[in-house]
């Protein structure tokens, strides 16, 4: 039976160096790979020409590359793009390109996982099982294959990354680290730390531990309730990560980080958007300095039992925020012809 082909890009630079010193080449040739594979975003050996042929046939014979392939690209009336990316192993993910051409911002929204294990109420990822985890290299694929996407059509490079898609990046920490470590380094996308957020429904401890990790990412809570009661009905999760212990997640991540704080809040129509529900989200909100909210329109999803809150009391409700001096903001929905908005991203 033939060896299996160990993936490369698997390798930190230290394994990489010592990979190569074991096949009698220079040490600094690791460095040069990491470029070709990161920065040049090279998935075939035969490409890396400032390496010897020589070395190029060792690397051949030892390791392989696994970049995700698109498959299906769709784009919607606002200029939304929504991309469907196949595997290796066949299973298929999708990310968004979400354009903001007046504010010259370029913002892709990444999958973590291929499905989701939280099975939150309102959400048509969530309603899929989770097949597995995505690799670091399969996430900064979807930044490269996008961001060329972005310079053909836009003439920009992309500005902005949001893990928004598919999967809870923090039941997938190990790999979302080391993925924005890629995304940032000098020798990968180059990214501003600053310019990325992870949004999550929840995860306390790994809250924390993000905020030791990579303290200049910024962080989403997806809240979507402003009481255990309402928000255990619509997120499972809420049942061992309630609102006290995210808050004061909330509190510590802000004694450690120097990123930015948000709060993600879809409306759902007679549900979460009364001025009951506003003043206690206003309580919350006291408790954490500099803190936005950020409202979000729902788009209804086949199937689940919920609609879309009307304009005017999502405006109501937005009002009394910003009366209490919280910093809000309506997100209206984009992509939504093409299921691209937040909430649908299903593989359809």
């Amino acid at each position: 039976m033939e060896k299996a082909l160990l993936d490369i890009r698997s390798l930190s630079i230290e394994q990489l160096t010592d990979q190569l010193v074991s096949m009698h080449e220079a040490p600094f040739r690791a460095k040069q790979l990491r470029e070709w594979l990161w920065k040049k975003g090279a998935i075939r050996f035969e490409d890396m020409t400032n390496l010897s042929k020589g070395l190029r046939d060792k690397l051949k014979k030892r390791y392989t590359i696994k970049p995700i392939k698109e498959v299906e690209r769709q784009r919607s009336a606002d200029g939304t793009i929504k991309f469907r990316f196949v595997l290796v192993d066949g299973l298929a993910i999708e990310s968004v390109l979400i354009p903001v051409l007046k504010d010259q911002r370029y913002t892709v929204c990444v999958s973590s996982q291929v499905g989701c294990s939280l099975s939150c109420a309102f959400c048509a990822t969530g309603q899929m099982k989770r097949m597995r985890n995505l690799d670091a290299a399969e996430i900064y694929d979807q930044v490269r294959l996008v961001n060329d996407v972005c310079l053909v059509i836009y003439g920009h490079p992309l500005t902005n990354i949001v893990y928004m898609g598919m999967g809870e990046p923090l039941l997938n920490y190990s790999q979302v680290i080391r993925s924005l470590q890629l995304i940032s380094a000098p020798w990968g996308y180059q990214m501003s730390p600053k310019r990325i957020t992870i949004s999550t429904a929840g995860i306390a401890k790994m809250m924390v531990r993000l905020a030791r990790d990579a303290p200049r990412v910024n962080l989403a809570l997806s809240l979507h309730a402003p009481d255990d009661v309402k928000r255990s009905q619509i997120m499972a999760i809420n049942d061992q990560n309630n609102i006290e212990i995210l808050m004061e997640a909330i509190q510590t991540f802000t004694q450690i980080s120097k990123a930015k704080i948000s709060f993600e809040y879809i409306a759902l129509s007679t549900f979460n958007e009364s001025p009951e529900d506003a003043q206690a989200l206003i309580n919350l909100c006291k408790k954490i300095p500099h803190l936005r909210v950020n409202i979000i329109e729902y788009n209804p999803v086949k199937g689940l039992p919920f609609s879309r809150s009307a304009t005017e009391r999502v405006e109501l409700f937005a009002a009394m925020l910003h009366q209490a001096g919280v910093v809000v903001t309506i997100r209206r929905s984009r992509g939504k012809d093409i299921d691209a908005a937040c909430g649908q991203l299903a593989n359809q």
